[in-house]
């Protein structure tokens, strides 16, 4: 009898491309509060929560990275987010993902939700842009914690409730495109299934401890993994 089981998708280049509309609300939110577009023009998003981003772009630029301070700059972000998705015209959904959501989806004794480094805000706004969020119910988000093995740890929980058992009875399972999604499914005991569909190329992936790798979520193994063949 198999364990029940808590898949964790990330979301900017595991389910979806925003065609860079993050990064322009982004950096439109830190022009608007502090007249520095270039604030994140320093360092790899890629695998980082939002909040974690606003902070080290604050300190690059020498400015107070308190709670206040982020949450100027989130609100300013969030209130670009929206317009910058419906002006992005190759916003898409990645190859695979609605299959590999319907597959996840007719199985018993799991639960499918987000672990994710955006705020739920924005996370409801890209992927709603695109007709998922409809597709998960509950997740780990960027507003649960800043570090993501604790945030993916709060998905974990909510999927454990929703399946009512207890997370350490569940074998939980992420999928992400960023060595920093395995590090934090590393942190919190998870597996993990790593993708090639956003910034890193499977030769870098495939220097991380993803227990396995594959280009896309159309690839054989990635339907064996997510059927729990």
């Amino acid at each position: 009898m198999q364990r029940p089981t808590i898949f964790l998708f990330d979301i900017d280049g595991t389910l979806v491309s925003t065609g860079g509309a993050g990064t322009r609300a982004m950096g439109w939110a830190f022009d608007s509060v502090h007249g520095r577009r270039d604030a994140c023009d320093g360092f790899s998003l890629g695998g980082m929560t939002d909040r974690a981003i606003i902070r080290k772009a604050l300190h690059t630029i020498g400015a107070r990275d308190d709670e206040p301070a982020i949450d100027r700059v989130l609100d300013a972000y969030l209130s670009r987010l929206k317009l910058e998705m419906q002006a992005a015209p190759d916003a898409r959904v990645l190859p695979g993902v609605h299959d590999a959501l319907d597959l996840v989806s007719a199985r018993q004794e799991l639960a499918v939700g987000l672990g994710t480094g955006n705020v739920r805000q924005g996370a409801e706004i890209k992927l709603g842009a695109l007709g998922l969020m409809e597709r998960f119910d509950f997740g780990g988000f960027g507003n649960d914690h800043e570090d993501r093995g604790a945030l993916l740890a709060a998905g974990a929980r909510r999927g454990a409730q929703k399946l009512g058992r207890e997370a350490a009875d569940c074998r939980v399972l992420v999928i992400g495109d960023t060595p920093r999604d395995v590090l934090a499914a590393r942190a919190i005991g998870a597996q993990c299934l790593a993708v090639a569909t956003g910034p890193f190329a499977l030769d870098v992936l495939r220097g991380t401890d993803a227990d396995w790798i594959v280009p896309d979520l159309t690839h054989p193994l990635a339907l064996d993994v997510l059927r729990g063949d």
